[in-house]
Parts: structure tokens; C-alpha cells; sequence
């Protein structure tokens, strides 16, 4: 039998950079997490299985809790932003400019500052003062009107670390899409690019540097 020809396979090591962006608010920034609380009731009842009771005993509300729970505060009590909220961003800014999301999606990274104290999520740290309680009437999936209580932070701000592949991206193309995730996308609750509505305009920012 004939001997197969041998076939050189040169693949290049990936050639990963890193760049950091301060970034500025140009609008409210406003969070909204799911609460360990929250977790907690849903896992008791579940938990309870048939014997949990048909009628529940309704409990006086604490707002600034709930407004605390809505936070993604880190391990070193600061308070972060999902790191993949720029991850995300980033990759769905690519449409804008005919650049594949699959290929994005293995070419750019954000490096977290720390880690969520509840679920370990991926923060950036959040610069920012004092956030403000903001109520919210909204209706629930069953169409049950609620009140949702969110932080805002009017100013704000961060220091995203970018970390992506050379081969695919320059310095200047991480820098304009990450500038069209400011302009265009948004982060937070109420962003333009929210999945569930056109979003109320917050999140927004600004490259300082």
C-alpha cells in the first residue's frame, strides 16, 4: 500500500493583548439583580414540595433592602457591574460593523476586578457615590402590577480591562466597538439594546481616555 503523504499542520500560539478603557456615564446607570432572598423563598417552597401551604402569610416589604439585594456587590463589598455586560455588548456591536458574533465571541474577553459574594458572576468595579432608591410600577408576567425597586447612579463610571485576540482585532478596532457599546448598546436595566423593549436610554457612556 501506498504511504500517505505527510501533511505539516502550523497552527500560531493566539496572540492575546490587553488594553484598558476608563470609561464616564452619560446617562443613569440602574441595576437590578435577582436577590438571594428571592432564591432562598423560591428554594424553600420548592423544598416544601405538596406540604408548602396553599396561602401564605404576606410580610411588610423593607424597599432599601430590596433596593440593597438588586446590587452586585463583590466579595470585597464594592459594587460591581457584570463583567459580561460588556463581553455581551462588545459582541452585539459587531453587527453594527459586519464583523461575524461567532468569531467575537472567541476573540474578546473582559477581565474581572473581583467576583459576585452571592453566585461568583464576573464584576468590573463599579467608580461611582451613593446610589438613589428608584420605584418602578411594572407588571409581572401574570400581568400582576408590582413595584420594583432599583439603585441608580446618575454618575458613574468604571476601568474596564479588555483582553482580545491581535489576530483578530486591533488596539483601534476594540477601541471603536467598545465606544459603539457606549453610544449604542448600553449596559444595565433600560439599555438601548435591551433584549425585552427598545430600553429607556440609561447605561450609556463614554471613553475618557
Amino acid at each position: 500500500m501506498a504511504k500517505a503523504a505527510a501533511v505539516s499542520v502550523q497552527i500560531s500560539a493566539p496572540k492575546i493583548e490587553t488594553a484598558v478603557f476608563k470609561i464616564r456615564g452619560t446617562a443613569p446607570f440602574v441595576q437590578l439583580r435577582f436577590s438571594q432572598k428571592a432564591m432562598n423563598t423560591m428554594m424553600d417552597k420548592m423544598a416544601a414540595g405538596s406540604t408548602a401551604k396553599g396561602k401564605k402569610v404576606r410580610e411588610a416589604r423593607d424597599f432599601d433592602e430590596d433596593m440593597r439585594n438588586a446590587m452586585h456587590i463583590s466579595t470585597d463589598g464594592w459594587v460591581g457591574i457584570p463583567a459580561s455586560a460588556f463581553r455581551q455588548g462588545i459582541i452585539s456591536a459587531c453587527r453594527l460593523v459586519g464583523f461575524k458574533m461567532t468569531l467575537a465571541k472567541l476573540s474578546v474577553f473582559i477581565v474581572a476586578d473581583g467576583f459576585d459574594a452571592v453566585d461568583g458572576i464576573p464584576l468590573v468595579k463599579l467608580e461611582s457615590g451613593e446610589p438613589e432608591r428608584l420605584d418602578m410600577a411594572v407588571r409581572n408576567a401574570t400581568g400582576v402590577a408590582d413595584i420594583r425597586i432599583r439603585p441608580m447612579w446618575r454618575e458613574w463610571g468604571a476601568n474596564v480591562t479588555v483582553r482580545y485576540d491581535a489576530d483578530q482585532f486591533t488596539i483601534t478596532d476594540v477601541t471603536n466597538l467598545l465606544s459603539r457599546v457606549g453610544a449604542q448598546v448600553g449596559v444595565g436595566e433600560g439599555r438601548p439594546d435591551s433584549k425585552a423593549s427598545a430600553g429607556l436610554g440609561w447605561g450609556t457612556f463614554e471613553l475618557v481616555n
